[in-house]
């Protein structure tokens, strides 16, 4: 058995982010069936408060040897059922901060309880029944949701979104299994078998699969997040575009070329889609060592990026050296930012523009869109967010409205069930006999029922609690 299947016992951990000088409240989580007797132990409440489940109690915890004073606490009872693992649960509610948790985790663990590994509290919860695998997986998501839309997909699936639809999926796969076998064991006793009505049946679920399939690039958009690099050559104004579109100062701004010599990094949300926006150095040939690793750093970015937003200067226009740059990122989605556009006329913006347009399709292949900003003037970065919401939902990729979204190990499940289903249907086409039909169907059943857990296998749950925080 691996150690995350090692269940059995009481369990204790620190559930809340430990951060010296931050955070009012540590919270140290036990679960199990000592939980209660452990609280008791540490835990001594003035007055006359009744220990019952459910109920907030005041006190202090004491060291049970010396009665030394450890902290001034909160106590929540949690017991069985009515509780996040369907255990005995009790939670101290510490002051934050290091110590104060540490030392209340580790009178816990001298009194009954051990260390909880990696996700456990959230498999008991599974294991008893509380959650199904999708759910436990959607709490994860929620935890790690890094924009509004993200936190709301989570909880869609946590409240059951996903599991009840692979459930119908599954249940329809059982009938047609026993249909099937029936014909198999009492062929004498049964009405024939409408081979029409299961081909179509089978043929629907498929379709329905290969919709859930499909929504595997909208959770990870969401759950990753798009990778943006802001490319171009010195003083084009790369790092007031930052400036301007994540409403801070995060890069420096001078009239100097190769004023920023590193990567700068800053985190946003459009569309509730998160963005790891990068605004790199100038990228030109220089004999200066140091922004010469800075421009190798701005290549390796925008080659790891998913998108590229190339910027060139509106009063240079389009040069050579620009050609040289897009040249290097052409592989990537590339949008063009024209910047400057504010220290230019209407006259020669027109002519810009005109140049622009004509650039062939041999000179910039890959290029989805250009816009006009004036980054110093915070200017055009509407017309920006607008451009790559656009190209993500050319991509297929809805950025809003979506309250379903599968992650890669739910998606590699149902491609498996839908290669099964296509393979019974080859079976049908083929004439062979019942008995061969039911060996992919039980294939594609077994998929649909580890997605949700009911056919999870150790290996699998090791896989996915190991991926949790100790104390969830």
């Amino acid at each position: 058995m691996s150690e995350i299947f090692a269940t059995t016992g009481t369990i204790a951990a620190i559930a809340t982010a430990v951060v010296p000088q931050q955070g009012s409240v540590g919270i140290v989580r036990v679960s199990g069936d000592q939980a209660l007797a452990i609280a008791k132990t540490l835990f001594h409440t003035p007055g006359r408060q009744v220990w019952e489940s459910h109920r907030i109690l005041y006190g202090y915890i004491r060291h049970p040897q010396t009665q030394q004073l450890v902290d001034e606490a909160l106590l929540l009872i949690m017991l069985s059922p009515r509780s996040y693992t369907r255990e005995d649960v009790v939670e101290f509610h510490c002051h934050g901060g290091i110590i104060a948790v540490q030392q209340v985790l580790q009178l816990c663990l001298e009194n009954g309880a051990r260390l909880a590994q990696a996700g456990e509290f959230t498999l008991r919860a599974f294991l008893n029944g509380r959650l199904d695998l999708t759910q436990a997986e959607s709490i994860a998501d929620l935890v790690g949701a890094r924009s509004p839309q993200a936190a709301q997909t989570a909880l869609a699936g946590l409240q059951g979104k996903l599991a009840h639809p692979i459930r119908e999926l599954r249940g329809r796969c059982l009938d047609i299994l026993a249909e099937i076998e029936a014909r198999i064991d009492f062929d004498e006793d049964m009405p024939p078998l409408d081979y029409k009505s299961i081909i179509s049946e089978i043929e629907s679920i498929t379709n329905q699969i290969s919709k859930l399939i499909a929504t595997k690039d909208k959770g990870e958009l969401l759950r990753t997040g798009l990778k943006v690099a802001i490319v171009g050559r010195p003083n084009v104004g790369k790092s007031s575009l930052l400036n301007a579109w994540s409403q801070s100062d995060r890069a420096i701004v001078t009239d100097l070329p190769g004023t920023t010599r590193d990567v700068v990094e800053s985190q946003l949300v459009v569309g509730g889609i998160p963005i790891q926006v990068l605004d790199t150095a100038g990228i030109r040939e220089t004999a200066d060592q140091v922004e010469k690793i800075g421009v190798e750093r701005s290549r390796r970015a925008a080659n790891a990026a998913d998108l590229v937003l190339l910027t060139i200067d509106a009063t240079a226009g389009w040069t050579a050296d620009d050609q040289e740059i897009y040249a290097q990122v052409q592989h990537r989605p590339v949008i063009l930012v024209i910047n400057k556009i504010d220290l230019i006329d209407e006259a020669a913006c027109k002519i810009l523009q005109s140049k622009i347009v004509r650039l062939s399709e041999a000179e910039v292949p890959n290029l989805k869109s250009k816009i006009v900003t004036a980054a110093a003037q915070n200017q055009g970065i509407d017309s920006l967010e607008t451009a790559i919401l656009e190209i993500v939902q050319t991509g297929k990729i809805q950025a809003a409205d979506m309250d379903l979204a599968i992650n890669q190990r739910q998606s590699a499940v149902l491609i498996k069930a839908k290669i099964s289903l296509e393979q019974v249907q080859d079976t049908i086409a083929q004439q062979l006999p019942l008995d061969f039909w039911t060996i992919d169907l039980r294939d594609a059943i077994h998929a649909l029922g580890e997605i949700t857990g009911e056919e999870a296998t150790e290996s699998v749950l090791d896989r996915i609690f190991s991926r949790f925080c100790i104390g969830k």
